[in-house]
């Protein structure tokens, strides 16, 4: 069983590190595209929504291109910091981080576009700034929808399989995520490990689809729609 908690306590750690990284990202444009008004706004919406309906594969190799070390980014980072991104752990994250964006952008989006903008013009009135409207008006009536983003992005982190493959590679210990172990254990023929390792994962995609189901907004604790 050691060689099944292995990738399990790695795709966690990958897992939570991409579902941080999207708080930032994703409460940021979210709130950013819910507020602001210029051309083009659906427009950049469709994009940064593509990474949900485009092949995990697809966005792998568009991975590569950039931060590989022949790639833009990948090339400056090997120059000036001596850091390869490619075949390790922070690479994985930045994969599972890009598949798992749209549901924290989109989620959030909808989440500060349901907030009533008479509350927070009568914050305004009150002499309150910008930043303190975000965080004690704004934020707070927003929080349900922004976490349940984040468990569906936790969750989409945590299966996540083709784009990792393709960036980190399958290096027992470092960078063999739950799902990929999944396919080299089928591929080898361990029956035990596999079976294990798909129970936990359908464990933990079941327990954050629940709780993501529970924070939708509009729940109420009757199990019912807000009115």
């Amino acid at each position: 069983m050691q060689e099944a908690w292995i990738p399990l306590l790695l795709t966690l750690k990958v897992a939570g590190w991409a579902t941080a990284l999207n708080l930032l990202l994703g409460v940021g444009v979210g709130f950013a595209l819910a507020r602001l008004r210029f051309p083009g706004r659906e427009l950049l919406d469709a994009l940064l929504t593509l990474p949900m309906v485009m092949p995990p594969t697809v966005l792998g190799y568009y991975l590569l291109v950039l931060i590989g070390r022949n790639g833009p980014i990948g090339a400056w980072l090997q120059a000036e910091f001596g850091i390869n991104l490619i075949f390790s752990w922070q690479g994985a994250v930045i994969a599972a981080t890009l598949v798992a964006f749209p549901l924290v952008f989109k989620s959030a989006r909808a989440a500060f576009e349901a907030v009533d903008p008479q509350l927070e013009q009568a914050a305004r009135v009150l002499g309150l700034s910008e930043l303190a409207i975000f965080f004690r008006v704004t934020l707070p009536l927003a929080w349900r929808g922004i976490l349940a983003g984040l468990l569906l992005a936790f969750a989409r982190a945590t299966g996540e399989f083709g784009a990792t493959l393709m960036v980190a590679g399958s290096i027992p210990g470092e960078t063999q995520t739950l799902s990929i172990a999944v396919y080299e254990a089928v591929q080898a023929g361990q029956d035990a490990t596999a079976n294990f390792l798909v129970l936990v994962t359908s464990i933990t995609c079941i327990v954050v689809l629940l709780s993501a189901g529970r924070l939708a907004p509009g729940r109420v604790a009757g199990g019912g729609l807000a009115r």
